[in-house]
């Protein structure tokens, strides 16, 4: 990845801040979003090589100024060889008691504004001959359970749309990577959602216990490499996805016998 150009959202924390440091190692010339810019200077400081590290604020749920903001990225190096979209938030909130508003909230962020920065990169990586754009789904994004309706439905929707979208671009040389993260030791407890919006405020415990972000950031790293369509890290729990393939009965009735409880503060 030496001198490509990598451009990573959700870079102010968690795995998209993994990636940045991992990216830098490598030499790469990085561009790296979130909202906070504070944060991102932060994490800017913590590189090795600051003068390939560009901070580029933005916020994904703001899905109209995306292609200015890609325009902006695109004339900081030239051109984007890889987009990882990170940025995302997730949720702590039974189905009935979530508003609408939160919802869409998190349909905006974590679907509709991936979709639009990726659509708004692709001509000039058509233009350039290759690309490559990641998504960080979820495990959550193959199956569902209590608490977490709005957040499954968002990375589901991704899965939809950028398998598709992999069929139609493939032959224009652009590769995209589905990756599917399971407990990785992040904040993302911390700043999810409940069902008025406030955020949730806690470490969940297998959060906590989880994989640490810089080892799913190498895995990643890995994935892209390799060109993978679709990789699973994490623990016990990636083996859910198999277990919902294959005894889809089986996996349904386990997850109506969770503690709901124990769910919320725990999973």
């Amino acid at each position: 990845m030496k001198n490509k150009v990598v451009w990573i959202t959700g870079a102010s924390s968690g795995i998209g801040e993994a990636l940045v440091y991992a990216y830098n190692n490598s030499g790469a010339n990085l561009i790296i979003s979130a909202r906070n810019r504070d944060e991102l200077f932060r994490v800017k400081g913590n590189c090795k090589n600051q003068i390939n590290v560009h901070v580029l604020s933005l916020d994904l749920e703001n899905t109209a100024a995306l292609s200015d903001k890609a325009r902006d990225a695109q004339k900081i190096f030239g051109h984007i060889d890889l987009l990882i979209n990170s940025g995302g938030i997730s949720q702590r909130s039974l189905a009935l008691e979530t508003e609408l508003s939160v919802e869409q909230k998190i349909m905006n962020v974590n679907f509709w504004g991936t979709v639009a920065l990726s659509k708004a990169v692709l001509p000039g990586m058509i233009a350039k001959g290759g690309g490559k754009i990641v998504c960080i789904s979820s495990v959550m994004g193959k199956l569902g359970t209590p608490y977490r309706s709005g957040y499954a439905a968002s990375k589901h929707a991704l899965h939809g749309y950028f398998d598709s979208l992999r069929s139609e671009v493939f032959d224009q040389n652009i590769r995209i990577t589905l990756v599917c993260p399971g407990y990785i030791k992040t904040n993302i407890s911390l700043n999810a959602v409940t069902g008025d919006g406030k955020l949730h405020n806690q470490m969940d415990q297998n959060q906590e216990n989880g994989l640490s972000a810089a080892d799913c950031a190498s895995q990643i790293v890995k994935a892209v490499e390799l060109n993978k369509e679709e990789v699973y890290m994490g623990g016990k729990e990636v083996k859910g996805i198999l277990f919902k393939r294959l005894f889809p009965l089986r996996f349904s009735k386990y997850i109506r016998k969770i503690n709901m409880t124990d769910l919320k503060t725990k999973s």
